[in-house]
């Protein structure tokens, strides 16, 4: 449902923005990893092929299904049922990508953007294969089921991701006013943090407002510099390995636990 992410144009802008970076993190002294360039890009296009081989057959079957049984439908070409949209994708967004960082099976999936050891563009598009398996996309059924179009889910939900590419990057510092509705670079600095102090924290997609709201909401802080990557550091940069680590550990953690409700635990308990 998210073809719009991989298509031609935003491939060129994804990579000529990323090489600008590249230029400005070493002139700046900042340096840049290229062999985790290059496992990224590895990443992504496994990704591009896991999702059109199953993210369309079973998010797309499953949206669809379900948009058949909805019993009111809001109009496609009317601008309130795309600012409503806008605000319920919004809403959705945070409490998927809460979860996504506090159930173990789901943080399987995404513990893979959060594995670069440095925050560049390239990060953005560090996104797990198994999406379709995790169940993060299910959290959006209820906005089909309540009368948007799936086309309408999907068209705001990627041009939420779009919008966060952008602020995969320390070459942006702080944007005063804005930052108290938007997402900006320096919220998405913290929410990749692996310090203490700002895990878990930012879930935003565009706005910050959920965060505020819901108490997860964390600034910068200039004596508390960010730390990339996981707590416990992915050194690797093979794309398999990027991918699968997490499902590897989560799966043995499950078999040896003992028992079928301490291996549920394990499965949907918070990430270890």
């Amino acid at each position: 449902m998210l073809d719009t992410l991989r298509s031609p144009l935003f491939i060129l802008g994804v990579l000529l923005f990323a090489a600008i970076e590249a230029v400005w993190r070493i002139r700046s002294g900042h340096g840049y990893d290229f062999r985790a360039a290059a496992g990224t890009l590895g990443v992504a296009l496994g990704d591009a092929v896991v999702s059109a081989l199953l993210g369309a057959l079973i998010i797309g079957t499953a949206y669809f299904a379900v948009w058949q049984a909805a019993p009111v439908r809001w109009p496609v070409d009317d601008w309130r049922t795309w600012v409503a949209g806008f605000v319920l994708v919004e809403f959705a967004y945070y409490w998927m990508h809460r979860w996504s960082h506090t159930i173990r099976w789901m943080w399987a999936t995404h513990a893979v953007h959060h594995s670069p050891n440095e925050l560049t563009l390239l990060a953005a598009v560090r996104l797990g294969w198994t999406k379709a398996f995790s169940g993060g996309w299910i959290v959006f059924l209820p906005l089909v089921l309540g009368g948007f179009h799936p086309l309408v889910v999907a068209t705001l939900l990627a041009l939420n991701l779009k919008y966060q590419f952008l602020l995969h990057t320390e070459a942006v510092g702080r944007l005063g006013p804005l930052e108290w509705v938007f997402n900006t670079p320096s919220h998405h600095r913290v929410h990749h943090a692996s310090n203490p102090a700002y895990i878990d924290r930012n879930f935003g997609g565009v706005v910050i407002v959920f965060d505020r709201l819901f108490g997860t909401f964390a600034q910068e802080r200039q004596e508390e510099p960010c730390r990339y990557g996981l707590t416990k550091p992915l050194v690797s940069n093979n794309p398999a390995v990027i991918a699968l680590r997490e499902w590897g550990w989560m799966l043995r953690d499950a078999w040896r636990a003992g028992g079928v409700l301490p291996a549920v635990r394990v499965l949907f308990g918070r990430p270890r």
